[in-house]
């Protein structure tokens, strides 16, 4: 993959917590403007990749280049240039409790740029709308909406800055189907409208399924396989198949 195709580019990454091996040497590219997904099952390193891509996290070694960067031991400075650039998801939605929906989806836009009051509003009301919300929430706290319109709340703060690189951390995790679907077509349309690359992790096979245009699987803090959508099925990664096939006899240990 040539450095143009390839917008994210992870070298031997190592990250462990009091001994415990969670990334183990992960190599992986994203391809620009690719819709990516990242599947595993818990505990094996998923969270913790993207929140180290991002710089949540800190390595322990390694490299990770955003469209031609060095982001590791990166200044504070030089990390939030490239952070204007991304979106991100949090498992769960992680709004602010305290804040309004308005405040909740603008907070990051707000120390990118400098609002009115006005452009404050139409941007959260823009966005809202983006994620099939009306403007009537904006006055609304996170407590006072269901768990479904949280999660779409927590999008539209992820795309408030019109990101190019969209990180999505399990983004249908406690949703009932129905909702579920919903989440998924946003993320395909917003990702069609924002022409943004998309990386997204989950357990979910069907979300990934939908969502996806490549996949990669993560076990144990290494990345076993990787390819399109339409390889999945036919791969004869012992470890992919029992994965997507919810068996208890296989390679993974349960």
């Amino acid at each position: 993959m040539s450095e143009i195709e390839s917008i994210i580019k992870i070298r031997s990454l190592y990250k462990s917590f009091k001994g415990n091996k969670v990334l183990d040497g992960i190599n992986l590219d994203i391809k620009r403007h690719s819709s990516t997904v990242i599947i595993g099952g818990s505990g094996t390193g998923k969270s913790v990749l993207i929140k180290t891509i991002i710089g949540l996290v800190e390595s322990d070694k390694g490299s990770i280049i955003i469209d031609g960067v060095e982001t590791v031991k990166i200044s504070h400075k030089e990390r939030f240039k490239i952070m204007k650039t991304i979106g991100f998801l949090f498992q769960g939605g992680a709004l602010f409790d305290s804040l309004t929906v308005e405040d909740n989806i603008t907070f990051f836009a707000e120390k990118l740029y400098e609002l009115t009051p006005k452009h404050k509003k139409d941007l959260a009301v823009s966005k809202l709308s983006d994620v099939g919300l009306s403007k009537k929430i904006l006055a609304m706290y996170p407590s006072e909406l269901s768990g479904g319109m949280q999660k779409r709340v927590s999008l539209a703060r992820a795309i408030c800055a019109n990101p190019s690189i969209l990180f999505l951390d399990e983004p249908t995790t406690g949703l009932d189907p129905i909702m579920a679907n919903i989440i998924n077509e946003l993320i395909i349309k917003i990702q069609e409208e924002l022409k943004a690359t998309t990386i997204t992790i989950t357990h979910d096979m069907n979300s990934a399924y939908i969502i996806a245009k490549e996949m990669a699987m993560i076990y144990e803090g290494k990345i076993l396989w990787v390819g399109t959508k339409d390889e999945v099925r036919n791969s004869d990664n012992p470890y992919l198949k029992q994965f997507i096939n919810g068996s208890t006899i296989g390679p993974i240990n349960v």
